[in-house]
């Protein structure tokens, strides 16, 4: 346990975050003076004055580490970056670790390289602000400045600032994985529910296709869950009812996450190309099948590939394959061999995901199952995928991170020329509004002029989606005409 007497709560998410990231097994707890527990593996003691910062470390009755420094409370965001980096130093100190993002706890880091690349300023100055304000190591500074720069093009490529996108979320799978904390249902105990909630699926997007009739569609996607876990007809009417629905005329990206492998078939795939789709995800996570079992993925490799192989044969053009580094009981060697099984391949674009533990994951909330399986050297893994993607031909195009991510590392979009995903850039970059449906899903509504950002969130239950769809449709509808967005 790790136990905090802070002077000041204000400050507290930031410090719990920065400090999970040097501790990810151990309790953050923050207390009084007379509340400390001596069995604690260290005690921090934060005095936060309006102009300076004091930190001591004590180990025991025995001090480790102290610092203070000058900060002005007033300039809340520099304040808060000087006891970030205060923090990271005492403790990269005290337990011999480096984090190669530094102080940066947040979703999106390349959103410092990118605000600063579109306002002029150069890669140098960039990577000098980054490395001093937070610490970050060159490496990730490289990876951000390269993502950023190929986002900035790809974004003026389309006209997003007077456009919208539409997300549609379908919460089936064929079952739940170990790691997964989405708002997802196994189809095998809610498949009773399908039909309903797609009833209340079409008047929810019925209704979000009369709200921007002077905007341009720049992107549709359909997330989950598993889209496919859909049968072909349920698949089919559904995207002929948002066809109907919105004008598809400057549509740059149609987007299904096909997703499991066992939920495709060949008439769901010729479903999707009847209809248009340009982009699908094909996901395995690993290729190893003793680990697709542990994990609770109900297909098998050859699933994985012949999946695949159908899907070129219907003419998709543009497959994207993700793939998990750290998932449990895998090393160097497994993710190697993943990658040389998807070499055979040859998708259009490959997302590596680190394995984030979720609170509401099995793989967390039954972790003393797994404790013999923690996977090994993450940092290295993802080098390997690295070195692979840019061998291959990939170009790293859209990067965010998670609370509780092995290695403290990151998720990051590769793609070869042209086949990059524009919606996970504009979901990730919160360039663009973004109408979301379905049980689960955040509406985010863009105010460039403000540089202002809102959501709008419907229920995450099943069961509330259904029953309370008027009540979804009215919060946008309320929303919308509060802020004058509405079209009349």
């Amino acid at each position: 346990m790790i136990q905090f007497v802070l002077s000041n709560d204000e400050y507290q998410y930031d410090i719990h975050s920065l400090v999970k990231a040097f501790y990810p097994k151990d309790q953050i707890k923050f207390v009084m003076e007379e509340d400390l527990e001596e069995s604690a593996k260290l005690q921090i003691y934060l005095h936060l004055n309006q102009d300076m910062i004091q930190m001591k470390a004590m180990q025991g009755i025995k001090e480790i580490y102290s610092m203070q420094e000058f900060a002005d409370s007033g300039n809340k965001s520099s304040y808060r970056n000087i006891l970030k980096r205060m923090i990271y130093n005492g403790l990269s100190l005290i337990t011999k670790k480096e984090l190669p993002w530094g102080t940066l706890t947040g979703v999106r880091p390349t959103k410092l390289a990118l605000d600063r690349l579109e306002q002029g300023i150069s890669r140098a100055e960039i990577e000098n602000f980054m490395s001093r304000e937070y610490l970050c190591s060159k490496e990730k500074i490289d990876t951000s400045l390269q993502v950023a720069e190929r986002e900035i093009t790809l974004l003026q490529e389309m006209d997003y600032k007077n456009g919208y996108s539409v997300y549609i979320g379908i919460p089936f799978c064929p079952s739940t994985c170990l790691y997964c904390s989405f708002t997802s249902y196994s189809s095998e105990k809610f498949g009773n529910l399908i039909q309903k909630y797609l009833e209340a699926l079409y008047q929810e997007i019925t209704f979000a296709g009369t709200c921007f009739r002077d905007k341009k569609l720049t992107t549709v996607y359909f997330g989950g869950g598993t889209p496919t876990t859909l049968s072909e007809v349920q698949l089919d009417l559904l995207l002929q009812h948002v066809e109907n629905t919105f004008d598809f005329t400057y549509v740059k990206e149609y987007t299904v996450e096909a997703g499991r492998p066992d939920s495709i078939t060949y008439d769901k795939l010729r479903v999707l190309k009847k209809h248009g789709v340009s982009r699908i995800s094909i996901n395995p996570q690993t290729m190893r099948q003793k680990t697709l079992d542990l994990i609770g993925r109900k297909h098998t490799v050859e699933q994985v590939v012949d999946a695949f192989h159908m899907a070129r044969q219907l003419g998709h053009e543009n497959i994207n394959m993700d793939i998990i580094i750290g998932l449990p009981g895998e090393d160097k060697d497994d993710v190697a061999y993943t990658l040389r099984e998807i070499d055979k391949l040859q998708p259009d674009s490959l997302t590596v995901h680190t394995l984030a533990l979720k609170r509401a994951a099995r793989l967390n909330t039954e972790k003393s199952n797994y404790e013999d399986l923690t996977p090994t050297d993450t940092k290295a893994m993802l080098h390997l995928t690295e070195e692979y993607t840019k061998k291959a031909g990939y170009l790293p195009y859209y990067l965010y991170r998670q609370k509780n991510m092995a290695g403290n590392l990151e998720n990051i979009g590769y793609a070869k020329f042209g086949k990059e995903g524009l919606y996970n850039i504009l979901i990730m970059e919160e360039k663009q509004t973004i109408v979301a449906l379905g049980a689960g899903a955040s509406s985010k509504f863009v105010f460039p002029d403000e540089n202002r950002l809102e959501r709008v969130e419907n229920v995450k239950s099943l069961k509330d989606y259904i029953e309370r769809i008027n009540e979804m449709i009215e919060r946008k509808r309320s929303f919308l005409l509060h802020n004058e967005l509405l079209s009349m």
